[in-house]
C-alpha cells in the first residue's frame, strides 16, 4: 500500500476531529513555541559557524520548495512544520528559528506574536550534550534563556496583561533526549550506570520544565525519544544490522520516567496541561508492520554512503533514493518527510497509546 494512500485512510478517520480543533482552537493558541534537537530545527544551526551538526546542503531538502536545503534534517520537512501545521492553518510550516529573527529585526517583533523555533541539531537535555560530536549546539536550556528574551519583547508590543495572556495560551512543543543517549552511549556508560544516568536526565528536564513554566508556559507538548537503536547508524554498530537493543531499553526506560515526571509536574504546578508523545511505541509500531504503514525499507537510510546508506552523513556526494516516501529513514539518524508526516497525524490526532493523557488537538483547546 503506498504511503499516500495510508494516509488517505487515516485522514479520513481523524479529518472531523482536526477540522473542529482547528476550527475551536485557533483563538485559543495565539502562538507555538518550539523546542529541542535536529527533529525540529529549521535552520537554527546554519546559523552557528564552528557547528558540524548542519542540514544546509543537499541533498537535504530535496523534497522542500525549490528543493531548498533550509537547515532541516530531512528531505522536505519536519515534524515540527507538520505539527505547526495541524495546530493552526494560519502556519505553513514551523515559525522561524530565533536567530534567523535576529538577523532581520526589521521584521523580529511582528514573527514573535506567532511563535519562534528555538531548536538545534545535536541539542540535548543536558547543557554539554552534543558539543564534543559537534563542538557548536544549542542546549535546552539555552534556548530558554532565549525564550527569556522574547517574553518581554511580547510585553513591549501587546502590553503586560496580553503578554501574559499569550504566553499560558501557547503551546511549547519540545523534541529532545536522543543525543543525550547518544552520548552516553559514546562518553559515559563505563563510568556510569544506566539507571544513574536517566536520573540525572531527569532532573536536568524537570528544572527545565520549572525554568518555562516561570516564563509563563502552561501547555506543554512532548516528543519523547524514538527507539533510536533501530536507525540505521545504530543497525550498523551493531554488526548485525539489527537494532541495538541496550539504546532501545534506554529509550524505552526514559518515556516511563518522563511520564511520571510529568504526572507530578502537573500536580505540582498549578494551570500545567501536557501531552506526552509516545515517539518509541509510534515507531516501533511502524517497524513491526511497515508494509501495514505504506513502508517499504525501515533500516536503510536514504541519503547516505556504505553499509545501510549509513556510513557517512547526507551529503551532495551521497547515495539517493529514488522513492523516498517508501523509506522510514532520510539519513542515518532522522525520519523521512513522509515518516514525520505520520508522526505528526498521530500525535495530533492519535489515540492514548500513542500519545497521552490527551492528544496534541485536545491540548490545543484546553483553555488556560
Amino acid at each position: 500500500m503506498a504511503i499516500r494512500v495510508w494516509y488517505f485512510l487515516v485522514l479520513s478517520l481523524v479529518v472531523p476531529t482536526i477540522v473542529l480543533a482547528l476550527d475551536l482552537a485557533e483563538a485559543d493558541v495565539p502562538a507555538i513555541f518550539i523546542f529541542g534537537d535536529s527533529t525540529a530545527d529549521v535552520g537554527t544551526n546554519t546559523y552557528l559557524n564552528d557547528s558540524l551538526a548542519r542540514a544546509d546542503k543537499p541533498f537535504n531538502g530535496i523534497d522542500y520548495p525549490y528543493s531548498r536545503a533550509t537547515g532541516r534534517f530531512s528531505n522536505g520537512y519536519n515534524a515540527a512544520d507538520l505539527i505547526a501545521r495541524l495546530m493552526d492553518n494560519d502556519y505553513e510550516r514551523s515559525p522561524p528559528p530565533f536567530l534567523s529573527l535576529l538577523e532581520n529585526m526589521a521584521t523580529f517583533k511582528r514573527n514573535l506574536l506567532k511563535g519562534v523555533n528555538f531548536a538545534s541539531g545535536g541539542a540535548g537535555i543536558l547543557d554539554d550534550t552534543g558539543n564534543k560530536t559537534f563542538h557548536r549546539v544549542i542546549s535546552l536550556g539555552e534556548q530558554i534563556q532565549q525564550f527569556s528574551t522574547v517574553k518581554p519583547n511580547i510585553t513591549g508590543i501587546v502590553g503586560a496583561d496580553k503578554a501574559d495572556s499569550l504566553i499560558s495560551k501557547s503551546v511549547y512543543l519540545i523534541s529532545v533526549g536522543s543525543n543525550d543517549l547518544f552520548d552516553y552511549q559514546i562518553y559515559n556508560s563505563s563510568n556510569m550506570s544506566p539507571d544513574t544516568f536517566i536520573t540525572t536526565l531527569l532532573q536536568a528536564y524537570n528544572n527545565h520544565f520549572k525554568d518555562l513554566y516561570n516564563l509563563g508556559a502552561r501547555k506543554f507538548g512532548i516528543i519523547s525519544v524514538p527507539p533510536i537503536g533501530c536507525c540505521p547508524f545504530e543497525r550498523l554498530l551493531n554488526g548485525t544490522g539489527g537494532c541495538f537493543v541496550a539504546m532501545n531499553e534506554l529509550a524505552q526506560t526514559f518515556y516511563q520516567s518522563i511520564q511520571a515526571l510529568l504526572q507530578q509536574f502537573s500536580l505540582d504546578f498549578q494551570g500545567v496541561k501536557y501531552s506526552l508523545g509516545n515517539a518509541y511505541f509510534m515507531t516501533m509500531n511502524i517497524i513491526d508492520n511497515p508494509l501495514a504503514s505504506g513502508f517499504d525499507d525501515i533500516q536503510t537510510a536514504c541519503c547516505g554512503n556504505g553499509t545501510l546508506n549509513a556510513q557517512d552523513q547526507c551529503s551532495p556526494s551521497s547515495k539517493l533514493c529514488p522513492n523516498r516516501d517508501n523509506y522510514l529513514f532520510w539519513d542515518r539518524f532522522h525520519p523521512t518527510q513522509a515518516a514525520a508526516q505520520l508522526a505528526a497525524l498521530t500525535l495530533y490526532a492519535g489515540a492514548q497509546e500513542f500519545v497521552t493523557p490527551m492528544n496534541f488537538s485536545q491540548l490545543a483547546l484546553v483553555h488556560i
